[in-house]
């Protein structure tokens, strides 16, 4: 199926776009690999996935590590489908604004 193109602005901000592509491919990534593959802070990475969230292009979880002997959680971030189908959009608009069909 072909996704029609669409340019989402909120989409199209250098640190979203990166954090999008990074997970389009994958079912979900830790916040602290995200962060740390992004070279992002987490402060900064927080901001952007918490602005996402709120789009509904993003979900978070968080749940305990078996690998951890304190109570700290790991959280995980997932591109929802609307997300998916946002950056898939997003990706179609510029293949046709560079004049690739």
């Amino acid at each position: 199926m072909r996704t029609e193109p669409c340019f989402d602005e909120m989409i199209h901000a250098p640190t979203r776009l990166r954090l999008c592509a990074m997970l389009r491919p994958l079912a979900g990534a830790e916040f602290s690999a995200i962060a740390a593959t992004l070279e992002l802070s987490e402060a900064n990475l927080s901001k952007t996935v918490r602005n996402l969230v709120e789009l509904g292009y993003l979900s978070s979880s968080k749940q305990s590590s078996p690998e951890r002997s304190d109570s700290r959680q790991i959280t995980t971030i997932k591109l929802t489908p609307l997300g998916r189908r946002a950056f898939d959009g997003h990706l179609a608009a510029l293949r046709a604004m560079a004049g690739e069909q």
